[in-house]
């Protein structure tokens, strides 16, 4: 079944009486282009274990057990396919049907308990993820006691753009402070059905190691006193949140050389690093 051809994807759904849900970030990719590039960064390799995070109707799911070993007569790899709409569960029932290693889970996975159990650092995230869930999808597996070996997500082209640095916020200076991350490549509006409002994006996350508890603790209560209000100068979000005398922070500030009237937006990781070393 080519679930890459709209008709046929038009079809399905109306077959089992489902329409796309908005409230769901329901946009099915209909690129093979695309599809092929998320599963080429995707690096897989015989023994992985796969999750995929809004299987949908599976077209991601096909894809990933393709290369470079099929499924249908087993072997070690082993793809989690995680959906929460009930009603997509019984299309992936259908689209999924022959491959044996391919376990469906009907969960939320924004929740801690998703019945799954796998070895440490032994596992990728390949998804296409809906918009609204994407931010916490990310932080949770990063900031989790077993963060995956990597991670390869479709997500909205503007998000893409601050995690890499382009404009930075707090889910960039997150991102950053575990992985190491780039943008594969941007996927167009129109290579979606129905069509979302806005381009995507593929990025590929790759954890640099765990940090610390007493590092991380410190560090993010830095960045989080500095964004509690973006628009406003850091100097000012800081004294204010961490009760820290403004004397003190302008000296801080000249010593790092860094502008006294700097939002928090503008710093890069590494200035973040030194200041909150410096506090």
């Amino acid at each position: 079944m080519n679930l890459t051809n709209k008709t046929t994807v038009k079809d399905l759904l109306k077959r089992h009486e489902i329409k796309p849900e908005k409230y769901l970030g329901q946009h099915f990719i209909l690129s093979k282009k695309a599809l092929a590039q998320m599963v080429a960064a995707a690096e897989i390799k015989k023994n992985d274990t796969i999750i995929e995070v809004g299987s949908g109707l599976g077209t991601l799911t096909q894809e990933l057990v393709k290369i470079p070993h099929p499924l249908k007569k087993g072997g070690g790899l082993k793809i989690i396919a995680i959906e929460k709409d009930p009603k997509m569960i019984n299309i992936l029932g259908e689209t999924l049907a022959g491959y044996k290693n391919i376990r469906i889970v009907q969960a939320d996975a924004r929740g801690d308990k998703l019945g799954i159990k796998i070895a440490k650092n032994k596992y990728k995230i390949v998804a296409n993820l809906p918009y609204y869930i994407s931010n916490l999808i990310i932080r949770k597996f990063l900031e989790s006691k077993n963060p995956p070996k990597l991670m390869v997500l479709m997500i909205q082209k503007e998000v893409a753009q601050r995690i890499c640095g382009m404009r930075m916020n707090l889910l960039a200076i997150s991102v950053q402070f575990y992985a190491d991350v780039k943008i594969v490549d941007y996927v167009p509006a129109e290579a979606f059905w129905p069509k979302p409002k806005v381009d995507s994006a593929i990025i590929k996350i790759v954890p640099t190691g765990g940090q610390p508890q007493k590092m991380r603790r410190a560090f993010f209560a830095v960045v989080k006193a500095g964004f509690s209000q973006p628009r406003k100068q850091l100097i000012g979000n800081l004294a204010k949140k961490l009760k820290v005398p403004r004397e003190k922070l302008f000296e801080i500030f000249k010593n790092l050389n860094i502008s006294e009237r700097v939002r928090a937006e503008n710093l890069s990781l590494e200035q973040w690093r030194s200041l909150a070393n410096s506090l």
